[in-house]
């Protein structure tokens, strides 16, 4: 994969997702927003983009969006990376919901997974007979500090330095890390995601999920 113009999907338009997508589009990348609810992305879609504010930029800079959609096969036709960016008690949904449109080389990075949401979404796709040969990926933490300062705005506090990232199996962490090099360098090596998933404070918060997740651990072989 040419990792020079790749295009993004962002799955999921609250505090997170529009922050990720408007910083991406600021930095020139292909960028689509899907929300599931249509009505919370009618303002962003009427602008065709988001206003975004950065801790170094007190004047907010307009991120022009290629799609804003609550339809998921336009969202994620022809993108080369899918960005979830959702709440851990959402993988399952977004899963189901990607697995018929999925094409071959994808990379798909859970924005955080937390709760071995990496082993959750693998299994959903497998049950759904996803048949694309794709990459699943998920982070630590979320890279941002952010939040929503209105229905087509949003503001980055901070960028976290380092954010471990795995992918499952963790064979493809590497090509994960590289092919997100020129938009995420913050992104490093976080071993499997056994380690991302349990060495974080959201598998406390989300003890339900982690559980469920840590018991389909055998539909991934033990392959981490």
């Amino acid at each position: 994969m040419s990792t020079a113009h790749l295009r993004y999907t962002i799955i999921g338009a609250g505090h997170g997702g529009k922050a990720m997508a408007a910083h991406l589009a600021l930095m020139g990348v292909e960028v689509r927003l899907y929300n599931r609810t249509h009505k919370h992305i009618e303002a962003l879609k009427a602008r065709g983009g988001i206003t975004l504010e950065t801790e170094d930029c007190g004047v907010g800079e307009f991120g022009e969006l290629a799609l804003v959609t609550s339809n998921m096969q336009e969202a994620v036709a022809k993108t080369d990376v899918i960005m979830v960016v959702v709440p851990a008690s959402a993988h399952r949904d977004v899963a189901e919901l990607l697995a018929p449109h999925l094409q071959d080389g994808q990379i798909i990075v859970l924005n955080p997974g937390r709760t071995l949401g990496a082993v959750e979404f693998r299994k959903v796709l497998r049950d759904h007979n996803c048949a694309a040969k794709v990459v699943v990926a998920e982070a630590q933490t979320f890279i941002f500090a952010a939040r929503s300062d209105g229905p087509a705005q949003a503001r980055i506090l901070r960028v976290k330095d380092a954010v471990p990232l795995a992918a499952l199996p963790s064979k493809d962490t590497q090509y994960v890390l590289d092919a997100l090099s020129s938009t995420y360098p913050q992104f490093i090596d976080g071993g499997n995601v056994l380690q991302t998933g349990l060495d974080n404070v959201g598998a406390i918060f989300h003890p339900t999920i982690s559980l469920l997740n840590a018991g389909w651990i055998e539909a991934t072989g033990g392959n981490f």
